[in-house]
């Protein structure tokens, strides 16, 4: 499982002593650990919260109306792994009368994911598929699927896959911009590989950023719950008492990197546009409104001279971009979002998120203690109000390059583990970069590559940023390229 950890234990030497500090382990709870665990701890408080607990509500119609729509998502990837030296000559000479090539070795990992329409489009978490080379999902009847991915987007953690059947059961899509603090929701999923699991809790809070996620442009505006969710959840649905789809279970907060009282999802209001643009795109059209933002406390509201601390505060704006275009300028106080309130970062990106490029938003904000309203026009990354089309991610079309994986006779006498070599260049990012046919790449960004697959997982992480190529010549002359993919 993959986790983003941040924890620290001191641990006191007096006998009898408790430990003194415990920071939260944010973890994405999804298993991808190359082989199954062997136990799992059984956490000490469940969700089984019942009707009377929960002042009367029913939960059995939303479950009733989700669980057959929630899958088991199970992937699979190869990777290749090194043995250890092993003997101590080997750390300072190398491998002497042999060399260790490699081994492929499989990597199984699992989530959960939502049936959204009865021909089978699939949402799920980017994580969960990051990497899978098959993808197999299992209905709750125990119909088994093979599915294709369409398309991933790291930036919100979502991913929707495909499956080819007919009249299957799906969830009906909410609004999560209705969900209010204290209100029952519903996580159902696969924890554990428990299948087709419902747990109950409230809304703890909304427009959580809790910095999981590594994307450049990423967007973070949680639903933070106290469902209970586990390794396995990751994909699956958040749930309001109607039975309607209000987020996609994603991270928790955990000490373990099992359950601990709070989980994190994704809004639907998220989910819903970028599904929406993955099916009809095959990329996510993202808005940018072209400002750097920073929190408003009494300190900075004293610093600007702002007389009420509500609202986010512009810190900078870009040059060039649609806000600046618009006329929003440094110091100004965004309140509202197309009369949307909004009082954190998270709040105001999940707002821009709904929106394409060459769309308006209505802005309504402070500046000098006095209300203005500004018409913004929404551009891309790249500073246009034009769409744009999916990446060609492929090997050929931007590295122009044919790769193919080094034999062991040349790795033995280049004395390197792993490698693949350049067999064939054209125009593309590696020839533009100075690179020469016959390059055997050994690591990109650090990360050892021994397969064409290991480089193709490498660069759709990328996301437009550039890599470190380390690598090495037939002559032994050894060579480094910063490649840019902007």
């Amino acid at each position: 499982m993959k986790k983003h950890i941040f924890t620290s234990t001191l641990v006191a030497a007096t006998v009898g002593a408790a430990a003194a500090l415990a920071v939260l382990r944010l973890s994405r709870p999804e298993s991808n650990s190359g082989h199954a665990p062997a136990a799992y701890a059984i956490p000490s408080v469940l969700s089984s919260q019942s009707a009377a607990a929960a002042g009367g509500v029913d939960f059995t119609v939303a479950a009733e109306k989700t669980v057959n729509a929630v899958v088991n998502v199970t992937t699979s990837y190869t990777r290749s792994v090194q043995r250890a030296p092993e003997s101590i000559y080997d750390f300072f000479f190398g491998f002497r009368h042999y060399y260790y090539e490699p081994q492929p070795q499989p990597v199984q990992g699992m989530g959960s994911g939502v049936i959204l329409s009865t021909d089978g489009y699939i949402v799920t978490n980017h994580h969960v598929i990051e990497r899978a080379e098959q993808i197999n999902v299992t209905l709750n009847d125990k119909h088994t699927f093979t599915a294709k991915l369409v398309g991933a987007d790291p930036g919100t953690d979502i991913a929707v896959i495909k499956v080819e059947g007919k009249n299957l059961p799906f969830v009906v899509m909410g609004n999560s911009d209705e969900l209010r603090v204290g209100e029952w929701v519903l996580a159902v999923g696969n924890p554990f590989n428990l299948t087709s699991t419902v747990t109950a809790g409230i809304v703890s809070a909304k427009a959580r950023s809790i910095s999981i996620l590594s994307d450049k442009f990423k967007i973070e505006s949680f639903i933070q719950t106290d469902a209970a969710v586990n390794p396995g959840n990751s994909g699956g649905a958040l749930v309001n008492t109607r039975g309607e789809l209000v987020g996609i279970n994603t991270a928790i907060a955990s000490p373990t990197g099992s359950f601990a009282g709070y989980s994190f999802a994704v809004p639907s209001s998220i989910v819903s546009k970028v599904v929406a643009d993955i099916i009809e795109f095959g990329v996510v059209q993202r808005a940018v409104l072209g400002v750097s933002l920073q929190e408003l406390t009494s300190e900075t509201a004293a610093a600007y001279g702002i007389k009420e601390i509500q609202g986010v505060l512009v810190a900078d704006v870009a040059a060039g971009g649609a806000a600046e275009q618009a006329g929003v300028k440094k110091g100004d106080v965004v309140l509202k979002v197309n009369d949307v309130p909004v009082n954190t970062g998270s709040q105001l990106q999940e707002q821009i998120s709904k929106f394409r490029p060459n769309d308006q938003v209505s802005l309504t904000v402070s500046r000098d203690n006095k209300t203005k309203y500004i018409n913004v026009i929404l551009r891309n990354r790249a500073g246009t109000t034009s769409l744009v089309k999916p990446n060609d991610n492929t090997l050929p079309s931007v590295l122009g390059a044919t790769l193919r994986e080094v034999d062991g006779a040349t790795k033995r006498a280049l004395r390197i583990a792993n490698g693949v070599q350049v067999a064939e260049l054209a125009q593309g990012r590696l020839m533009q970069h100075g690179v020469k046919k016959g390059y055997i790449i050994t690591r990109i960004n650090r990360t050892p590559v021994s397969s064409v697959s290991d480089v193709q997982s490498i660069l759709n992480t990328l996301a437009g940023e550039p890599a470190l190529i380390e690598g090495i010549y037939p002559n032994g002359v050894v060579a480094y390229y910063a490649v840019g993919f902007e």
